[in-house]
């Protein structure tokens, strides 16, 4: 990290289908070595499935899966006179966004089902109703973040 100059946020552009930037950065983060037609595909045929499911707009659907994952706080290591603090901090917006989009794929890999769209379905579908393997990543962030709440004086 460069100490002269903060990092240029790169421009995302929409996706095609529902024109939202949230989703193409969505779909960028699934997609592996740069097989951006399969992420399509995968994150579309998920959405499908869950308009057919939920009976809902699937862009509101994602959204409020995305705010349900979303962390407020979370710790980070603060080094004060030789030991290292879980310092509890706020999270800025786009590191809240970046993070939760970062939960739900790794949970949505994680799961047993046989497709990865299947697996997008289930775990959106679980954020979607506040439980899931994102959902707990979040609570544990939290409850890490409440349990260090002594050192919060060490925030810099």
């Amino acid at each position: 990290m460069s100490r002269r100059h903060a990092a240029v946020k790169r421009e995302v552009t929409p996706d095609a289908k529902y024109g939202n930037v949230v989703v193409m950065k969505f779909m960028n983060s699934l997609m592996y070595d740069g097989k951006k037609s399969i992420a399509e595909a995968v994150v579309y045929g998920a959405f499908d499935r869950l308009e057919a499911a939920i009976k809902k707009p699937a862009l509101e659907i994602f959204t409020e899966a995305l705010n349900n994952v979303k962390p407020q706080v979370e710790v980070r290591s603060r080094r004060v006179g030789g030991a290292t603090y879980q310092v509890p901090t706020e999270v800025r917006p786009d590191r809240q966004q970046a993070l939760a989009i970062r939960w739900i794929i790794a949970a949505a890999r994680g799961r047993s089902e046989k497709t990865m769209e299947q697996r997008l379905f289930g775990e959106l579908q679980d954020a979607y109703n506040n439980r899931g393997n994102a959902i707990r990543k979040r609570e544990d962030t939290h409850r890490m973040a409440d349990a260090n709440k002594a050192f919060a004086h060490f925030k810099w």
